[in-house]
């Protein structure tokens, strides 16, 4: 039952969540050990604010008490938390803008509801869904390299598994990805190779903008 503390006060908790570790409790006996369950045996007052994938790493964020959590989650809601993300994603990805100036990919994402848990872009029934990225800079030497790019992350919406199905849709699937990769690249990493590294949002006691880090695992 170990736990990752990157900051605690009176108000809030960052955690370092691990890849393989549900966020929140699934469905069934077997899916009750998450990180939100470690975090309330150690804070009985910590309520969950935002999630991450199971097989997504990095920092997450808890409340403590429901007005802290009402604070952080409107937070959340009006776009006054920042988040960036490391990923590998397939390919020689090239970033056709100045300086490593930051991209966006906008594209429409819906729930694929005949082939839940996965999410597809749809220009249809799809929900606005705003990703910016650029690479990773400088590039990290990888076992992959010359078949792979390390990217930076950040999503500007928050859509189920935005990040994979917007990535896989220009072409470049992330690494290790179970839902999104095909089998080849799937097989070039044990895990999915997304972790959430950096993270900025207001304070709840007194609204000044704080910010973490957690160190890329790969």
């Amino acid at each position: 039952m170990t736990l990752q503390v990157v900051h605690e006060d009176d108000a809030l908790i960052v955690l370092d969540k691990p890849a393989g570790l549900l966020a929140v409790p699934g469905r069934g006996p077997d899916k009750q050990d998450c990180l939100s369950a470690r975090a309330q045996a150690r804070w009985p007052d910590a309520l969950v604010v935002h999630r991450l994938d199971m097989a997504t790493s990095g920092l997450m964020v808890m409340a403590r008490g429901l007005a802290h959590q009402r604070t952080l989650s409107r937070a959340f809601e009006t776009r006054q938390v920042d988040k960036r993300y490391t990923a590998v994603v397939a390919g020689a990805l090239l970033n056709p803008l100045p300086d490593n100036g930051w991209n966006l990919i906008d594209l429409p994402i819906t729930v694929d509801w005949p082939n839940r848990p996965r999410s597809i872009v749809s220009h249809e029934m799809g929900k606005p869904s705003r990703t910016r990225w650029r690479l990773e800079a400088p590039q990290r030497p990888a076992a992959h390299a010359g078949i792979s790019t390390r990217v930076e992350l950040e999503p500007v919406t928050g859509r189920t598994h935005q990040l994979r199905v917007h990535l896989q849709a220009i072409g470049h699937p992330m690494l290790g990805d179970a839902l999104y990769a095909n089998a080849q690249r799937q097989a070039l990493a044990e895990r999915l190779l997304l972790h959430a590294h950096w993270l900025q949002l207001p304070h709840p006691l007194d609204g000044r903008n704080i910010e973490f880090h957690s160190a890329c695992p790969f």
